[in-house]
């Protein structure tokens, strides 16, 4: 007999990690860009749309499919098939979603291991020593290389797995009850020190600028759905995982609201700062990814008083950020390994560990085209399957029992048909779109 399953403390342990797992590098690195690429308030408009949407259907579908079967991806596609009579079939399929958690995880080891290096290297004066903006990227291109960063990467892999070894109570749920106010406190104190910098004016008028133009843009929707589906984190893993840890006590449809409000927010404060940051110098932001983060930012940074200081703020923040998300995508996985061989924690982690190093370190070149091949395919087939068994193959009944445990009131009527008939076929639109444009996560 396995062990009972183990489940979060209260409430807020659970929404914390959850927005732990959705506040990562595509609020930091990409959003603001994607604002300030497309118009601005004219971004944020369809961008709020299609956060209200996807938290509305996706987040709540996957928070109550894992709760409702008290497993991760592999058992829960199972039990759906299971009604149908094809067990088997839904268990296959289960594992496109694990297999693609794990290895978004290791490319984000990679990712993981560039940033403790450039939060240390604020501490000690390293990160901001080049001399220009030449000199950060020469800089960055020397540790963005085959085996250009192995000690940094392994020790971020390793506080990553410490974490995970104490699990869902010690672990996940202690870890984001302690990074998340964190991070959020320190990206306050950075959009206030921001805000008294001259010239970020004419940056907070561009983010809140409605251009008609930019609105009728079909690429500003595009890449405001692919940014909104992205951030929340719906990709039939991570969130359908910490949905099985949540009790049958528990108002997912309020959590699942406050989780989008909280990601929203952070990928808001991502922009206030880093927007307004570069109208201090004249600049406007069109280069987001890596390249903003370990490039133009600490460049920036330099520039400004007491820009050393801001620099340890700044990747602090940054390193909470990703290694809340990274705790989330090797969950699935470890989950995974118990279920299957009823292992106990330390055995799975372990397992999982071993794997990751293994692959993390030779993919360190090669890295950008590993996470664009995940964003593209991977992720929003494994959103389309999970939202295609719990929304359609396990049936109105069990939907609507599931979604309304816990609840008081009885969620709208609305929902099902929302979800079967809109969010799937956007998941489907994810993944044609991002095929077609190379990518719009």
């Amino acid at each position: 007999m396995m062990k009972k399953r183990e489940s979060f403390n209260n409430r807020w342990g659970f929404i914390l990690a959850c927005i732990g797992s959705a506040v990562g590098m595509g609020n930091l690195w990409m959003f603001p860009t994607r604002v300030s690429m497309y118009g601005g308030g004219s971004y944020l408009l369809p961008y709020f749309i299609f956060v209200a949407l996807i938290g509305f259907t996706g987040v709540i579908g996957e928070m109550s499919f894992g709760r409702a079967t008290k497993s991760g991806p592999v058992d829960a596609f199972g039990t759906a098939c299971e009604m149908r009579g094809h067990k088997k079939i839904g268990r296959i399929l289960g594992y496109i979603p694990v297999l693609g958690s794990l290895a978004m995880a290791i490319g984000y080891t990679v990712v993981m291991g560039w940033i403790l290096k450039y939060m240390i290297g604020s501490f000690t004066g390293s990160t901001l020593a080049p001399a220009d903006a030449d000199g950060f990227g020469t800089e960055f291109g020397s540790m963005a290389t085959s085996f250009g960063n192995n000690l940094w990467q392994i020790i971020a892999l390793g506080i990553g797995f410490v974490i995970l070894v104490f699990g869902v109570n010690l672990g996940i749920e202690l870890a984001n009850k302690i990074m998340m106010p964190v991070f959020f406190c320190l990206f306050v104190i950075l959009g206030i020190y921001v805000a008294f910098q001259p010239g970020a004016i004419n940056g907070y008028k561009y983010i809140f600028q409605i251009e008609p133009k930019a609105l009728a843009d079909p690429k500003t929707w595009i890449f405001a759905l692919g940014q909104a589906f992205f951030s929340l984190s719906v990709a039939g893993n991570g969130t359908l995982i910490y949905g099985s840890y949540l009790s049958d006590e528990e108002d997912i449809p309020a959590a699942a609201g406050r989780v989008a409000l909280f990601d929203t927010l952070a990928a808001l404060l991502a922009a206030l700062v880093i927007i307004p940051a570069m109208a201090t110098t004249g600049a406007r932001l069109n280069q987001g990814g890596p390249g903003l983060m370990f490039i133009y930012l600490p460049a920036l940074f330099k520039s400004m008083p007491g820009g050393y200081l801001i620099a340890i703020i700044f990747f602090v923040a940054v390193f909470f950020a990703g290694l809340s998300s990274l705790i989330n995508l090797y969950e699935a996985p470890i989950a995974t390994v118990q279920e299957l061989f009823h292992l106990d924690r330390m055995v799975s982690c372990g397992i999982i560990a071993i794997i990751a190093l293994a692959i993390s370190l030779c993919i360190q070149g090669i890295v950008s085209g590993w996470m664009d091949l995940l964003s593209i395919y991977i992720c929003p087939l494994g959103a389309g399957l999970a939202g295609v068994m719990f929304f359609w193959v396990c049936g109105q009944k069990y939907v609507e029992t599931q979604v309304n445990t816990g609840r008081t009131k009885r969620f709208t009527g609305k929902f099902l048909p929302v979800c079967k008939y809109i969010y799937c076929p956007i998941c489907l639109l994810v993944l044609i779109l991002g095929i077609i444009l190379g990518g719009i996560g």
